[in-house]
């Protein structure tokens, strides 16, 4: 029973982006518990499980009958959306739970300044994206162009590339890349 609590919080945590540490900060339960929780070594009382669940937000109900397995949910909310992102830049991954992805449809959230690194990025695959709001600017080999809301860009991932938000908004842009990436 333990196991099943643990890897279930565990694969939750995860799904919703949220670090071991900012849970147990969140609901004010130690990291190490949290940490023996999720590693099965410990059973959480029902208490401490909806204090834990009261954090993501979620109900006992709910932990125990969602379907971690087959990954095949239609709809998702705004908390549903696991940030897959790193430093400053947010990456809200669509369908993380799906371990059959064939593609990464993100919403990515630049704020000023942010970018993706010094060095450029490059693998197999497609990505295209529209920019909500803001600006980015996008280098893709040799060329560089700063696109503002409502412009798009489609590009093959095995030539290098960065993104950079040049400007003093933060920079929101929807994007699909394929093959899907194991964050």
């Amino acid at each position: 029973m333990a196991d099943d609590v643990g890897e279930r919080l565990r694969a939750l945590r995860t799904l919703r982006g949220i670090s071991q540490r900012e849970l147990a900060k969140r609901c004010g339960v130690t990291h190490s518990s949290l940490s023996l929780i999720e590693q099965g070594k410990v059973s959480p009382s029902v208490s401490s499980l909806k204090k834990i669940l009261d954090a993501i937000p979620m109900s006992v109900g709910d932990f125990f009958t969602m379907d971690l397995e087959n990954g095949r949910r239609v709809f998702y909310s705004a908390e549903d959306l696991a940030d897959v992102g790193t430093g400053d830049v947010i990456y809200k991954l669509v369908g993380a739970d799906r371990r059959d992805r064939a593609l990464s449809f993100m919403v990515e959230t630049y704020p000023p300044g942010a970018d993706t690194g010094r060095e450029m990025i490059a693998h197999l695959g497609e990505e295209a994206g529209m920019v909500l709001e803001g600006e980015i600017e996008i280098t893709i080999g040799a060329e560089s162009r700063v696109l503002q809301a409502g412009e798009a860009y489609y590009f093959e991932t095995n030539v290098p590339h960065r993104f950079r938000n040049p400007g003093s908004e933060p920079c929101r842009l929807v994007s699909c890349a394929t093959p899907a990436r194991a964050f």
